[in-house]
């Protein structure tokens, strides 16, 4: 197998794009420092039981924000997760992590943990609690993930019904929805959203049993094992169902999309090659125009849509298929918010550190936004406490939220005119 670190020349054209070293100013935070350790790993010339190597190569939060601009085409992702995988079965996992993950490979044991979130979500105290600490920034991410409330979505009030499809379109393909485990149940409305967004623009959403956890958490954390054998979970569910397999979560959809690596099978590769974010088949039906909103909003990208599935394009046509919506890119909109799947929850300094030039951002944007728009619930999480603990009456939301806020107003509006 062909080495994925091995066009490395150190030119150090990553550094300015890496956020642990932006944070830390510390070499070995790089993508540069950090290939010399996996190379000394891979070679045996350092141990992996070598405290500094599993502090920094644990300290990645793994965006591959290097990538893009790497002009040796390093696989960097790649050569991480070979490390990775060589740390766990050389020492395991610590046991918050060991904990955290043994939840996600049990749907008995995630659902009905997250299903009380929600229940705790809508109460409201998260959002009283929501503030600076620990505490108080696990309550603002539970907050956060809440979904756009009507004050934020300023424009005609429609019913939450199918929305019409315009007569005589062409049949477009059929789209199996993976539903996930925390967009299953945190932000099950994103996903309710996701199948009215589509089947307005012709497409037909069909319902697929047996799905489980996509195994993104266990990858990134270097147990294959357990990755893969939730892959296969999803492969034998999904492989054969529809023309495309749709996600919504930026972190899942990398993933997904690399199922044919992570189990090394056809059955498993051709599914992969049929997955799509959700707005790659908006965009790629228009989208349809909707309602006017009256928001500004600023588009954050997640680091696992625009870095690793180069999804760059989409989201914007989505946000762009609803008049009225000021749309702004905003300094490191680009940037990993620091969440990175349960990276924020093992490591909470430096997260906190990644996250505090995009909030700064944020806040020094004039005008303000009224909402940030991103592809991923880690991100929404992150970046809604954020907002909160710095006491900025910023909202978060999916893309697709937005536009199918619009398409109610739209469908609001026709309803008036046929009564």
């Amino acid at each position: 197998m062909t080495d994925p670190l091995q066009p490395c020349v150190h030119c150090g054209f990553c550094l300015p794009a890496c956020p642990t070293y932006l944070a830390t100013g510390d070499e070995s935070d790089s993508p540069r420092g950090r290939i010399v350790l996996m190379r000394a790993l891979e070679r045996n010339e350092i141990g992996a039981d070598d405290a500094a190597l599993v502090e920094h190569l644990d300290a990645c939060l793994g965006c591959r924000g290097c990538e893009p601009v790497c002009p040796s085409g390093v696989a960097y992702g790649r050569g991480l997760e070979a490390a990775r995988e060589r740390l766990f079965h050389a020492r395991g996992l610590p046991p918050l992590a060991r904990t955290v993950l043994g939840v996600f490979r049990h749907e008995r044991l995630w659902r009905p943990l997250f299903t009380a979130a929600r229940a705790l979500r809508a109460t409201g105290v998260p959002r009283m609690l929501a503030g600076g600490g620990r505490v108080g920034f696990g309550m603002g991410m539970l907050a956060a993930s809440r979904g756009v409330t009507p004050r934020q979505a300023k424009g005609p009030k429609g019913g939450d019904g199918p929305l019409r499809s315009a007569q005589g379109d062409t049949v477009r393909p059929t789209v199996a929805l993976f539903r996930g485990c925390v967009m299953d149940t945190l932000f099950r409305h994103v996903n309710d959203a996701t199948r009215r967004t589509l089947e307005h623009n012709g497409y037909r959403v069909i319902e697929v049993d047996d799905q489980t956890c996509c195994g993104a958490l266990h990858e990134h954390a270097g147990d294959r094992d357990a990755a893969a054998g939730l892959a296969r979970q999803n492969v034998a569910a999904l492989a054969h169902t529809a023309d495309y397999i749709v996600t919504n979560s930026a972190g899942c959809g990398a993933l997904l999309k690399d199922y044919g690596h992570l189990l090394d099978d056809p059955e498993a590769a051709g599914m992969a090659s049929r997955v799509r974010d959700v707005s790659e088949l908006l965009a790629a039906a228009g989208p349809r125009p909707g309602a006017p909103l009256d928001l500004d909003v600023a588009y954050d990208a997640p680091c696992h849509l625009q870095h690793a599935q180069r999804v760059q394009d989409a989201p914007l046509a989505v946000l762009g298929a609803i008049p009225g919506l000021t749309l702004r890119l905003l300094p490191g909109s680009d940037q990993c918010c620091g969440s990175a799947g349960i990276y924020s929850v093992l490591k909470p300094g430096m997260a906190r550190a990644v996250l505090a030039a995009k909030i700064d951002a944020i806040a020094a944007a004039s005008p303000r936004p009224s909402l940030v728009v991103t592809g991923n619930p880690g991100c929404l999480m992150q970046i809604g406490a954020g907002l909160a603990a710095a006491g900025l009456d910023v909202g978060v939301a999916h893309p697709v939220e937005l536009l199918d806020a619009s398409y109610q107003g739209l469908n609001a509006a026709h309803a008036t005119m046929s009564s």
